[in-house]
């Protein structure tokens, strides 16, 4: 068995050393044979830095290639997406000159030889980021990359302990975006029956509560707010569904508090034990990463697939990497893409617990790990509260502190300025759904003094609705991704029948 396939066939049962022994000969062989001569983007950038693909012998050796980032793939010129520079386009005269294209063409002939290249370089799918640049940045997958995402698919499921006689749901909204085509290719990868509603935007709530009703799933698949909301409804409704024993996350963060909800819901709709998972994942990986059932306790972190890609963990400030189990920054380096490819890129998500290799606690299963909470660099905001200086808010926190009140069902957090005037100070309301009756003082005082504790500052207004409303204003059946935190405030003084809701930025699955 060659040590590259060894990387691939026990890719969750290697230690450390060698881990990263083969991971760095298959990152040489990726850059030398696939991303240099056939990226435009790095072709360029390669000889630019006087930088030979085949001297990058280790993972130490890839802080000599720049980092990339959301800005890399987008114009100077005109905000357009630069998509042809960063995909990988064979040089038929380069694949020619190969000794193993010439072995290949001798069993198979040239038409099986080009039908076997066209296999693994024609992109045949997109999916698109949901950023804040005018266009979405798309990104192409060719059939290759198609069969690691059927493979990535199989793994997820295996790590998150599903069985092939599962009946699954995949509720993410039907798009061009990875966290449903991951869900997707999941079910064909396992061989397992996942029905897939295109959740709410095509189906809407009712539709999904009625499929819910007739399936009878065993593992939920889909966004956070969107599965509660279902959820909730179903339970309001009065729906038995006794089989739910997985409910699998992606596209928000999961606060402890909102997987409490989760599995009190599935426990109205009759069924027993669930384990909830999220899932990280984003558009530039191609895949996203699970996390296994940790059966009742805290999570083991994100589970990562070693030999298809390497993480590395950085100080977003100096750009150096940062000891094993310290936050940072996580960085992104494929080592078996096709189509679109970028290299040491920078995701801007910041992991608190940083990156592991000792074996799982809880599966056992010993492979790079992400520990701890995720949250985006821009959800660090700047406020302007006294109209003197501004406060630094983590709206990341604040997800947290409104998910672990059991009170609060849904919410969202509005910014504003004061009376629509962009001259005027910033302000904070929040939009809360309670659970169940309950005493709307108490629980105003409750959330403003979590606010503070949190975040040093209370909000100027606490607003509450029913779920139906509250359903409406975060946009969900009807947005990409639903709106937990909305900002507002470049919209003063503009009337307010002329503002549309935007769709969520976030990026990850």
């Amino acid at each position: 068995m060659r040590l590259t396939d060894r990387l691939t066939s026990h890719w969750d049962s290697l230690e450390a050393e060698e881990l990263r022994e083969l991971q760095g000969r298959r990152l040489r062989h990726f850059l030398k044979d696939h991303v240099v001569p056939f990226s435009g983007y790095y072709g360029k950038a390669f000889r630019e830095a006087g930088i030979d693909p085949d001297a990058i012998r280790s993972l130490d050796d890839l802080v000599r290639i720049p980092f990339s980032s959301k800005r890399t793939l987008i114009s100077d010129d005109d905000g357009s997406a630069l998509t042809r520079d960063f995909v990988l386009v064979p040089d038929e005269k380069v694949l020619a000159r190969r000794t193993s294209t010439i072995v290949k063409a001798l069993y198979r002939g040239r038409r099986g030889v080009k039908t076997d290249f066209e296999r693994e370089y024609r992109p045949i799918l997109m999916t698109s980021t949901t950023g804040r640049s005018a266009d979405p940045i798309p990104f192409l997958y060719s059939r290759h990359d198609l069969d690691n995402l059927a493979l990535t698919g199989r793994r997820l499921m295996e790590v998150c302990d599903s069985s092939p006689d599962f009946r699954h749901i995949n509720l993410f909204p039907f798009a061009p975006h990875l966290a449903f085509w991951q869900a997707h290719y999941a079910g064909l990868g396992y061989n397992t029956f996942t029905l897939s509603t295109g959740g709410g935007k095509v189906m809407g709530t009712e539709g999904n509560v009625r499929l819910l009703e007739k399936i009878n799933p065993d593992a939920l698949i889909g966004m956070p707010t969107f599965i509660y909301h279902v959820l909730h409804v179903a339970a309001e409704q009065g729906v038995i569904c006794p089989k739910i024993q997985r409910i699998v996350l992606g596209g928000e963060k999961v606060p402890a508090g909102l997987r409490h909800k989760l599995r009190s819901l599935c426990a109205e709709l009759g069924s027993g034990k669930v384990e909830v998972m999220a899932t990280y994942g984003f558009t530039e990986a191609k895949m996203a990463y699970p996390e296994c059932p940790a059966r009742g306790g805290s999570s083991t972190g994100y589970h990562l697939y070693p030999d298809l890609g390497v993480i590395e963990v950085i100080d977003p400030e100096s750009g150096n990497l940062v000891p094993e189990g310290e936050p940072g920054e996580i960085v992104f380096t494929p080592l078996d893409s096709r189509g679109s490819v970028v290299l040491r890129y920078r995701t801007g998500d910041l992991i608190s617990g940083g990156l592991t290799y000792e074996p799982c606690p809880a599966c056992g299963r010993s492979m790079p790990r992400l520990l701890g909470r995720i949250s985006r660099v821009s959800d660090v905001r700047r406020m302007n509260i006294g109209k003197v200086k501004g406060t630094l808010v983590n709206f990341n926190d604040l997800e947290h502190v409104l998910d672990d009140l059991t009170e609060v069902g849904s919410w969202q957090i509005e910014l504003r300025k004061r009376n629509n005037d962009p001259l005027e100070s910033d302000e904070i309301v929040v939009h809360v759904a309670p659970t169940e009756r309950t005493d709307a003082e108490a629980l105003e005082y409750r959330i403003s003094d979590r606010f503070a504790a949190a975040t040093e500052i209370r909000p100027n207004r606490i607003e509450f609705h029913d779920a139906a409303d509250l359903r409406k204003r975060q946009g969900v059946g009807i947005a990409l991704k639903e709106e937990k935190v909305i900002d507002r405030r470049k919209e003063a003084g503009i009337p307010k029948e002329e503002i549309s809701t935007p769709v969520s930025h976030h990026e990850s699955i």
